[in-house]
């Protein structure tokens, strides 16, 4: 009999975002919990996990054997993108990493995304970043999502190829739209409020470490931005 996955809050949002029939590849899978789960409730047609290392990729292929699906879901060894043939996947994830690393994976395998009408990406810091790839590179930011879970707020980002319209053409209030995300900064839900709270709180402990420093043109200029980017997640976090 196959073991039921299940998922936690934030995986289980990420895997409601994958088009039904779709050819997913989850990059970074740790233990291919979002594929095997997405096979069984019959959202996708086939599941690639690939990891980097070793030892998790065994961990991901024990899982799918577990549930008796190594037909369906191949796991693979390798580094981002580079497990993939080019427009073999439909649908790509890429979860529990920072935005810069996202951002990389994505940049550095740009050939293999020819076929992929979706990308499902959950940084755990600096989601700016990864907005800031899918504007830059053709793709719409279609949904956006924040969740709480242990006490972390997680963001979950959904691209897909198309003509960007969202984002203000006005410099600073796209680079706010980048950082805080366009639709997250107009619905502001309670988990971005305690996000936007906290990373005010840590700006306003810097603060007060800078002001004990010599203070320079270069550390007075610092800190008059940290003190207008504090001011504004304070003004997002009411």
């Amino acid at each position: 009999m196959q073991e039921r996955i299940i998922l936690d809050r934030r995986l289980k949002q990420v895997v409601d975002y994958i088009p039904k029939g779709s050819v997913l590849a989850d990059i970074g899978s740790d233990h291919a919990y979002v594929p095997c789960y997405a096979l069984q409730q019959g959202i996708i047609s086939k599941g690639i996990a690939g990891e980097v290392n070793v030892g998790p990729m065994e961990a991901a292929r024990a899982q799918v054997d577990l549930i008796e699906s190594l037909d369906a879901i191949d796991v693979r060894l390798g580094d981002g993108l580079a497990v993939l043939k080019e427009d073999e996947a439909t649908c790509i994830s890429i979860c529990g990493m920072g935005g810069s690393l996202i951002r990389s994976i994505l940049e550095t395998g740009k050939e293999k995304l020819g076929a992929v009408e979706r990308l499902i990406l959950q940084p755990n810091v600096d989601g700016q970043h990864v907005r800031s790839w899918l504007l830059e590179n053709g793709y719409v930011l279609v949904k956006e999502s924040i969740v709480e879970e242990n006490d972390k707020v997680y963001e979950i980002l959904v691209g897909e190829k198309g003509i960007e319209t969202i984002y203000s053409e006005e410099v600073n209030e796209r680079n706010w739209q980048l950082l805080f995300g366009p639709f997250l900064i107009q619905e502001r839900p309670e988990p971005f409020k305690l996000k936007w709270s906290r990373e005010a709180d840590k700006l306003e402990y810097v603060l007060g470490q800078m002001a004990d420093g010599i203070q320079s043109e270069a550390l007075i200029q610092k800190q008059v931005e940290f003190k207008r980017m504090r001011d504004k997640m304070r003004e997002v976090s009411q």
